[in-house]
């Protein structure tokens, strides 16, 4: 993901066919930046009532994290995130597939 390599889990795609990867804004932890697999800067924050929404501005990607612990705008900051968290996808043929599900 953005030239770094996370541990995943998922298996049965085939090397080098197209994927979807897919990680929640819950599952993304900030880290000190030498922790982080990816590195980058918060950029915008705001509370929710019950968690913080981020954004980290990332190698030209824009990271959407969910936290519970305030990180101040313009702090440099490093990701993580468990390999269990992160989802692995056939990425569809066609616009056809994708509406009407791969397996139905």
């Amino acid at each position: 993901i953005l030239g770094a390599r996370f541990d995943c889990v998922d298996t049965g795609f085939g090397e080098n066919k197209p994927v979807d990867v897919v990680i929640r804004p819950e599952d993304v932890e900030l880290v000190a930046p030498e922790e982080g697999i990816i590195h980058g800067t918060l950029t915008h924050s705001i509370f929710k009532g019950v968690h913080y929404e981020m954004e980290v501005m990332a190698n030209g990607f824009e990271w959407l994290v969910q936290s519970t612990k305030m990180v101040p705008v313009g702090t440099k900051v490093g990701i993580k995130v468990d390999p269990f968290n992160i989802q692995i996808m056939k990425k569809p043929e066609s616009e056809d597939e994708e509406a009407i599900g791969v397996n139905e």
